[in-house]
Formats: structure tokens, sequence, C-alpha cells
């Protein structure tokens, strides 16, 4: 069967600067795929370039078959896209901009399915609000609302729930999950790695314009036999230097020691107490996929 997105050797370059350097993957249709990476990776390029809304400057890109150089049409019209930033039209009201967005692909009498996102986003009392006096988060309902309007069989995301309250990420991703169920491609990018890791059955991971791992979210976690051993400090206390390049994260009093195999862990303690290092509570935790991410960002 033909991948909903297929791309095959995409290379984009603005000057000097490379944004994608010989980018190849394929998402199968009905997947929930995850596209992560620092800033600057080259996901919204890519992203972008998917969209048609930049030309490669290489390579092939395929939505659905169709090849969104060649056959542009088709292939934007199986495509909705969150984009990252907030962009909207100032004059007219929530509804007024999805039925604008319905003619934009030529979809006509679309009100039953507008009404349906607007009620699974919780927009139907804003429908008739004009978009500049919606909230952040409310302009961010809309953009999905807007992806979503021609029913398209493949949906990025592109940061969706940046800067929106938990109840709308919940809200947002009951909805998502139940699109993916109904048969969408859902392929999402996010800093919330823990939405990844929930969310997606694969996920490849890009720096600097290039994808450096591409697996199963239960192989790549599986790829770290790490654990951590995430310690809340006492007020003033320091930790040794000595067991810094342990350090998976800190904030504050609070951090995460990596550790390998679990006899490690009395001796990071012994060491904690000589140090005159009070523990204020302690625990212990599996991998998960920011620190897999950390760790191929630093070895890719």
């Amino acid at each position: 069967m033909t991948p909903a997105i297929r791309v095959q050797q995409v290379t984009k370059r603005y000057g000097a600067l490379q944004a994608l350097g010989g980018v190849d993957l394929e998402v199968a249709r009905g997947e929930f795929f995850g596209l992560l990476g620092p800033n600057g990776a080259g996901k919204t390029t890519l992203i972008s370039a998917l969209a048609g809304l930049v030309r490669a400057s290489s390579g092939r890109l395929e939505v659905m078959g169709h090849d969104v150089v060649a056959d542009y049409r088709a292939a934007r019209r199986g495509l909705g896209v969150v984009p990252q930033e907030l962009v909207f039209d100032p004059f007219f009201t929530v509804r007024e901009t999805l039925d604008l967005q319905s003619g934009y692909f030529g979809i006509r009498d679309n009100g039953g399915w507008i009404d349906e996102i607007l009620d699974e986003l919780d927009l139907t009392a804003k429908a008739n609000v004009n978009m500049r006096a919606l909230s952040g988060g409310m302009k961010r309902r809309v953009l999905v609302a807007q992806a979503l309007v021609h029913r398209p069989p493949v949906i990025v995301l592109d940061e969706p729930t940046a800067g929106v309250d938990v109840e709308l990420r919940q809200g947002l991703w009951q909805f998502v999950r139940r699109l993916n169920r109904d048969g969408h491609t859902i392929v999402l990018t996010t800093h919330y790695l823990e939405e990844a890791e929930s969310l997606c059955g694969r996920i490849a991971m890009l720096k600097a314009g290039r994808v450096v791992a591409l697996d199963t979210t239960a192989n790549l976690l599986a790829r770290s036999s790490a654990h951590a051993l995430r310690l809340r400090l006492g007020a003033g206390s320091v930790l040794p230097d000595e067991l810094a390049p342990r350090v998976l994260s800190s904030e504050g009093g609070s951090l995460s020691l990596r550790f390998d195999r679990f006899d490690e862990i009395g001796a990071m303690l012994d060491r904690l107490r000589a140090a005159g290092v009070a523990i204020d509570d302690m625990e212990i935790g599996k991998p998960d996929l920011e620190q897999v991410f950390v760790d191929v960002m630093r070895t890719a």
C-alpha cells in the first residue's frame, strides 16, 4: 500500500544554510508518527515542504501517493497542517474562518462537519466571536479546526499544545486519538516528549537537518539501559563534583542521576552522605523518551 507520506533524499538550502540534508522516511497510513528534534533541526522546514509552502532543493515528497510539486492540488487536499505560529485573519469570526477554509478546498455545505469540529474543540460558544477577541489558546484551537475542515487523511500537528492549558491539551488528544482510530494518519512534532512517548507508535529524531534515529517508540526506549535516581535535595545542599557527569537533568533542588546497574545506587548515596548532602525525597525512574532523546542528540 502506498504510504501516507514518503520523503526521499530531500534537501533544502537557504544560501549557505542547509536546513535539510538528505531526509529519507516513510509514514504508513493510519500511523501516529512523531517527528522530534531540537530547535533548528529542520522539522518545520520539512513540514513546510510537504505542504508546498517551500520548494525542496532536491529530492521527492509525496502525500498519499501524490507528488507535492507535480500533483500539488491532490497532495495539498490530502494534508491538514496545524502550524506552530498563531496565524489568523483578524477580520472574521471563528465560523467565518472555517467557512472560508472550506471554500479554499471547494467544499460546499460543510456546516455539519464544522459544527462537529467546533463541539469537539469546545469552540461552539466562540463560533460567532471575532478572531481578534480570542485568547492564544482559543486561537490555537481554531488553527486545529482549520486543519481538519476538509477532512484530510493526513494531519500534521506542529507543536499543537504549545502555550495551551491542561484542559485543552487533554481534550485535543482525545479528539486526535479518535481521528487516528478512524484511520487518519497523524504526524506530531512536540517539545513535550511525554506526549510523543504516550501517543506515537514510531518516532524519527532530526538533528541539523538529518534523521539520526528512526524506530518504534518501544525500541527507542529499549536502547537506553540507564535508569534515573531522582532526588530532591535539602536547602543549601550541593552535589559533589564527582557525581556531576551522572546528571541527566537539574531544576532548582531537584535532579536526576543516571545509573546503569542497581548496585551503583548505594555508592552514589554513600558519596552524597559523605558530602553532607540532605535528601528530602528520592525515587527510581525507568528510562523515558526525554532521556533517550538527550542521549541521541549527544551522540549523533
